[in-house]
C-alpha cells in the first residue's frame, strides 16, 4: 500500500524490488509457513517502516542493494510483531481480513512470526555491517520490552503519561527510529545525519501511534481495516483515554476508569462520546502534530532532496491518514 502513496515516488523502484526480495526470502521448505508468509503478502500494508528507510538511505545519497535488503528485514520484524500481537490480543481482523492467527490457529501464527524473526536475522547478517546488528538488536529487544510493558498497563487506569510514553516508544517508535536510522548507516553518513535521522524516526513513531490511537475511535472501519474500540476492548489505557482522565469531568472520568478495567468495547458510544466532550481528539492530534513538526525539524540535518521532500510529507501523512 505504501508503494502507491504519491509522495513515495522516489523509491517507487526500490519498493518494487522490496516485493520481489520479500517474495523471495519468505519461501520456506515447510508448506505451512508457505501459505502463512503467502497469506501476509496477499493482506497488504502500509508498509511505512521500510518505505521511513529506503527514503533515509535515498536522502543520504544511497542507492544500493544493501536498503533493499534492509527494507526487507525491517517490514519482517514488522510482521512478526503483528502476528504475536493478534494472538496476544485475540484479534480476529486486521487490514481487512481475517488475521492469521483467526485462520491458521494460534501455535500456527506465533511459529511462523518466530520464523519471519530469525529469517530478518539472517538477511542481516548477509549485509555484513557490525552497526546494523547492533541497532536492530536493540530494536527487538526494545519491541518486546514495549509489548511486556503495554501487557502491564492492559486493565490499569493508574498508568502514567510516562507510563504510556515509554510503551509507545518502544512497541513503536523504536522501529520507526532504527528504519531511519539505518538509512544513514547503509550510505556511511556522519554521526550528526544518523543523529538526526533516528531522532526523525522516533518522534515519526511517537506520532504515528497518538493519530493510531485516535483511529481506535473515529474512523471508518471499512477503511480502517480493523474493528473499531480494539483498544478498548483490551483495556489500554491510550493518549486520548488518559487525557479525560486528566482533564474530564468526574462523570466522564469514572466512566473512563470502568472501561479500562472491564475492556467494555460495548461501552464505545459513551467512551466517544466523552473524548469528543473533553476535548481529547483535538489534544490528541495537536500532540501527534507537535512531534511530527520535532521529526521534520530534525530533517534540517540533511541536504535538500526528493527523498528528504518525501520524509517531510510521510511525517505529516501519519498525523493526518485516516487508516
Amino acid at each position: 500500500m505504501a508503494g502507491t502513496l504519491p509522495f513515495l515516488t522516489p523509491v517507487r523502484e526500490a519498493f518494487r524490488a522490496l516485493d520481489e526480495t520479500i517474495r523471495q526470502q519468505l519461501h520456506s521448505d515447510v508448506a505451512l509457513v508457505r501459505t502463512i508468509a503467502d497469506y501476509l503478502i496477499a493482506a497488504g500494508g502500509k508498509r511505512l517502516r521500510p518505505a521511513v528507510h529506503l527514503l533515509a538511505a535515498g536522502a543520504c545519497g544511497y542507492e544500493g542493494q544493501d536498503r533493499v535488503t534492509l527494507a526487507a528485514v525491517i517490514e519482517f520484524i514488522h510482521s512478526a510483531t503483528l502476528l504475536h500481537d493478534d494472538v496476544v490480543d485475540e484479534s480476529d481482523l486486521r487490514r481487512g481480513k481475517r488475521t492469521a492467527n483467526a485462520v491458521f490457529g494460534n501455535a500456527a501464527s506465533v511459529l511462523v512470526g518466530d520464523f519471519l524473526y530469525s529469517r530478518s536475522f539472517e538477511l542481516m547478517v548477509s549485509v555484513g555491517r557490525m552497526r546494523v546488528m547492533e541497532i536492530l538488536a536493540k530494536t527487538t529487544n526494545a519491541i518486546a520490552e514495549g509489548e511486556v510493558l503495554q501487557l502491564m498497563n492492559c486493565g490499569n487506569p493508574e498508568v502514567t503519561w510516562d507510563d504510556y510514553f515509554r510503551v509507545i516508544d518502544y512497541k513503536t517508535a523504536k522501529l520507526f527510529e532504527a528504519s531511519a536510522q539505518l538509512g544513514a548507516v547503509v550510505a556511511d553518513a556522519p554521526p550528526t545525519v544518523e543523529s538526526a535521522l533516528a531522532t526523525y524516526g522516533r518522534h515519526l513513531g511517537i506520532a504515528f501511534q497518538i493519530a493510531d490511537d485516535v483511529l481506535d475511535y473515529t474512523a471508518d472501519e471499512a477503511q480502517l481495516g480493523k474493528h473499531l474500540g480494539d483498544d478498548l476492548a483490551e483495556g489500554k489505557p491510550t493518549y486520548p483515554l488518559l487525557y479525560v482522565l486528566e482533564q474530564g469531568s468526574e462523570a466522564q472520568k469514572a466512566l473512563i476508569r470502568e472501561v479500562i478495567e472491564a475492556g467494555a468495547r460495548e461501552r464505545l458510544d459513551a467512551v466517544v462520546a466523552a473524548v469528543e466532550a473533553c476535548g481529547a481528539i483535538a489534544a490528541s492530534y495537536d500532540a501527534a502534530r507537535c512531534h511530527a513538526e520535532t521529526a521534520k525539524t530534525a530533517l534540517a540535518a540533511l541536504p535538500s532532496s526528493p527523498c528528504r521532500e518525501s520524509l517531510l510529507q510521510l511525517a505529516d501523512f501519519a498525523v493526518e491518514r485516516t487508516f
